[in-house]
């Protein structure tokens, strides 16, 4: 995150992102959705300041059809004002990351 724009970021994400989100969760293709900020500045190092984890159904829902621009047009009628929010939210970053993971279990 750029300094100074973690506010204008988390607002962006909350009006544009979040609800597209949401109603993946309604749809099944998302099971979850959770979002972090660290409790510290850390080390110095600023590698992160907000993350956000989304538990999706199932491999094939994470590489399948998403539905996300039908859902964004459904939510956001005014399609230049959603565009060119979203460019100033990935504006306010200096690094994004989309990262699958896996759980593993140790017993």
């Amino acid at each position: 995150m750029k300094w100074g724009l973690q506010d204008e970021f988390q607002a962006l994400f909350a009006r544009n992102h979040l609800p597209v989100l949401r109603e993946e969760l309604k749809t099944g293709r998302i099971v979850s959705v959770k979002t972090y900020v660290p409790t510290y500045h850390g080390d110095g190092r600023a590698d992160w300041t907000f993350a956000v984890v989304i538990t999706y159904k199932d491999a094939a829902a994470l590489i399948g059809p998403s539905g996300e621009e039908e859902i964004q047009r459904r939510l956001y009628p005014d399609r230049a004002r959603f565009l060119k929010e979203e460019q100033r939210r990935f504006e306010t970053l200096d690094a994004h990351w989309d990262v699958p993971i896996n759980e593993i279990e140790f017993n």
